[in-house]
């Protein structure tokens, strides 16, 4: 019986490796930078970091809950998002980060909007969903105004 020839061993490509989150300062490996997510729980009865994924490049960075993790991506642009369980954005931005450098990203989720901040303070959201508090009660006032709206004519009418 004949085998195949042994394939050498080849490591893994650079940049396929899963991106992982750390909750303490790292040293970036050559070529790549850290970005430092800040995170809130949000004013949710559950925490937003816990039913949201965060995404650098589409790719999952599992962050296991609220405060400041550490991530190590390569050089060059990226877009940085969180997304709900569907995946559809909650908050996205870009982020253009130098080898060797830190760069601070702050996400806030609040009651009326979420945002993105950097380091310095500055507003740096592409997209910012509004919170489930105000779609929600858009919605309610919607179906308020219709609803009240019908009744209304049909008592009108009635007459």
């Amino acid at each position: 019986m004949s085998y195949p020839p042994h394939q050498p061993y080849q490591p893994p490509m650079p940049g396929v490796a899963p991106l992982t989150a750390y909750p303490q300062p790292i040293q970036p490996p050559p070529g790549h930078a850290v970005l430092a997510v800040t995170v809130n729980r949000g004013p949710y009865v559950v925490p937003v970091p816990t039913t949201s994924r965060f995404k650098v490049d589409r790719r999952d960075v599992p962050i296991p809950g609220e405060g400041t993790w550490y991530v190590a991506v390569p050089a060059g642009p990226h877009d940085v998002r969180y997304t709900d369980f569907l995946g559809l954005p909650i908050v996205t931005t870009d982020v253009v980060v130098h080898p060797g450098a830190l760069h601070h990203l702050v996400f806030r989720f609040g009651g009326w909007r979420n945002r993105v901040h950097d380091g310095h303070g500055t507003d740096v959201t592409k997209f910012g969903m509004w919170s489930n508090y105000s779609v929600g009660l858009v919605t309610l006032v919607v179906l308020g105004l219709i609803c009240c709206g019908c009744f209304g004519l049909t008592g009108f009418y009635s007459v």
